[in-house]
């Protein structure tokens, strides 16, 4: 059983949710600046959930689509990279393999690291088709995540839903992996957490400089590696980002910037406008997704920005909470605009229905409510047609409610 040369990501998609706040609207009712969060924050709307999804129907109604039958046959690992988890034992994973019909043979877990599980579960994932015991088979990687309530709170605006798929193999059509180009940085710090299942919470100040201090410790590590990248502008075609929030990206690659001793305004608009800003073309429309940022970018790159073609290095910077945080490489895919097309995320963030501020409130107050009660039933017209129009008989996995603690879903 021989090793494989080349790993990545065959297809991917996103599943965005079907609702969107602008937020032009919410910061005209909290009386917020908006060019602070158009321009600053980089954010001019967010995903959130209709009462009746969670991560587990995210997670599903991102991968089922993407996965022909032949796909599915194939899969032998699925890896569920979430910090929303719905259960503090069973693990979303084996409500994925279920609903997508997945094969019983497929081992399935659930991981937890904050925004960088979906980044170490990729990088598990490819190490296991590389090493050669995969035997031919794939593996579903996900990442799905909600935001909790936080009503009026300063970081409201930054906040969001949704989940990515991505169908790893030793047929790299989107992005191959360069197996042991990474660099790795970690270390305890509590920063921001989520130590109930309704409260998230932290410092945002702290995350910020946590965030600085390991993408300058990740790439030091990814030097004693590849020295020649020290000037990385010229060993990257572009650069992405974890985001939190798109202006994340700029303030990231103002730090890398320093590295190569370009400090001046113009400079780093300029070098920031080349070599970041279309990656963050999905995810100025979805606020935070978690983990998934850093591949909704990477879709968002593919998708505008004619620049990288087949063979392209592009560096990527992962992030999460508590920490740990890795610099590793990727080329693109021989195929990767065509696949990203074909997952049709303009498509499905077009089609969300705009939700006022105040539908938005009652939506998370009852959302929020319903957390750790074990019998209820989600009321399905509290958008009034919403369901009948987007959902019912599309197919869509939804979550119907709660049943002596027992999670309760169908399809629409």
């Amino acid at each position: 059983m021989g090793t494989v040369s080349r790993v990545g990501i065959e297809k991917l998609r996103v599943y965005p949710g079907s609702l969107a706040l602008s937020m032009a609207d919410l910061c005209q009712a909290r009386r917020h600046d908006i060019g602070d969060i158009r321009d600053d924050m980089m954010v001019d709307e967010r995903s959130l959930n209709v009462p009746w999804e969670d991560p587990v129907t995210m997670a599903v109604n991102a991968a089922k689509p993407m996965l022909s039958e032949a796909d599915r046959a194939k899969i032998g690992l699925v890896i569920v990279a979430s910090e929303s988890g719905v259960d503090q034992e069973k693990p979303l994973s084996t409500w994925v393999q279920r609903y997508v019909d997945l094969p019983s043979s497929a081992r399935n877990i659930e991981v937890k690291h904050a925004c960088y599980g979906a980044t170490a579960s990729l990088q598990l994932a490819a190490s296991w088709i590389a090493s050669g015991t995969a035997g031919g088979r794939t593996a579903l990687v996900i990442n799905t995540d909600e935001s909790r309530m936080h009503l009026g709170a300063p970081w409201e605006f930054v906040l969001g839903a949704g989940a990515t798929a991505l169908l790893i193999s030793d047929n790299p059509r989107v992005l191959e992996i360069e197996l042991g180009s990474s660099g790795i940085y970690t270390y305890e710090i509590s920063d921001l957490t989520r130590p109930t299942s309704r409260v998230e919470t932290g410092n945002s100040e702290t995350s910020l400089l946590s965030y600085l201090d390991a993408l300058e410790g990740a790439f030091d590590d990814f030097l004693r590696r590849h020295p020649d990248a020290a000037d990385w502008d010229a060993y990257f075609k572009r650069t992405i980002y974890h985001l939190p929030f798109g202006g994340m990206g700029y303030l990231a690659h103002k730090a890398m910037l320093r590295r190569l001793g370009i400090t001046g305004k113009n400079a780093a608009l300029e070098s920031f406008t080349r070599k970041t800003q279309p990656s963050l073309h999905y995810v100025r429309r979805m606020g935070g997704t978690y983990g998934s940022s850093t591949f909704i970018a990477l879709m968002g790159l593919i998708a505008i920005d004619e620049e990288p073609r087949e063979g392209d290095r592009i560096g990527f910077f992962s992030y999460g909470s508590g920490c740990c945080a890795e610099f590793w490489s990727g080329r693109v895919g021989p195929d990767a605009r065509r696949a990203v097309m074909e997952a049709g995320l303009q498509g499905l963030l077009d089609a969300r229905r705009k939700v006022s501020v105040g539908e938005y409130e009652a939506i998370e107050n009852a959302r929020s409510a319903a957390i750790d009660k074990g019998d209820y039933w989600n009321d399905l017209d509290t958008l009034g047609d919403w369901y009948n129009l987007y959902y019912k008989d599309k197919g869509l996995l939804t979550f119907k409610g709660m049943k002596e603690y027992y999670r309760q879903y169908a399809w629409s």
